[in-house]
């Protein structure tokens, strides 16, 4: 690599709250199964990654209470997706607390969201129980 090239820079965390749309919260839900349903995406694929980062911004955006363990679990899976050593079986257990928790907001969710998240909570601990074995 050239040591003149200039260093990438990550995108800052925006400063003013985001406004997150039912339209755009249902449009992540939707690609999050989609992604999901085609099976555990692979570890070089940043795709996944980028899922990651869309859920907790919109979900920091949120006003929802319960959230916190949720964004705490992705941050968790981020940094052992970014890691060399993780080990399946860590991850594994990642994603079955977060399908776990999304279960526990879809039981108290009374909008329209109910049913896909009980589907992205169901998905999120097949994908764990995949990795464990």
């Amino acid at each position: 690599m050239d040591s003149t090239a200039s260093t990438p820079q990550s995108t800052p965390t925006p400063t003013i709250p985001l406004e997150v749309t039912d339209q755009q919260n249902s449009a992540l839900l939707e690609d999050t199964l989609n992604l999901l349903n085609n099976g555990a995406p692979k570890k070089a694929d940043k795709h996944g990654l980028a899922e990651i980062d869309r859920w907790e911004e919109v979900l920091r955006a949120s006003e929802r209470p319960g959230l916190a363990k949720i964004i705490q679990e992705l941050s968790t899976l981020r940094e052992q997706l970014n890691a060399s050593d993780t080990e399946p079986h860590e991850l594994a257990e990642t994603l079955a607390t977060l399908g776990a928790e999304t279960n526990k907001v879809a039981d108290e969710t009374s909008d329209n969201y109910s049913a896909p998240l009980n589907q992205l909570g169901k998905l999120l601990i097949k994908v764990s129980n995949v990795l464990s074995r």
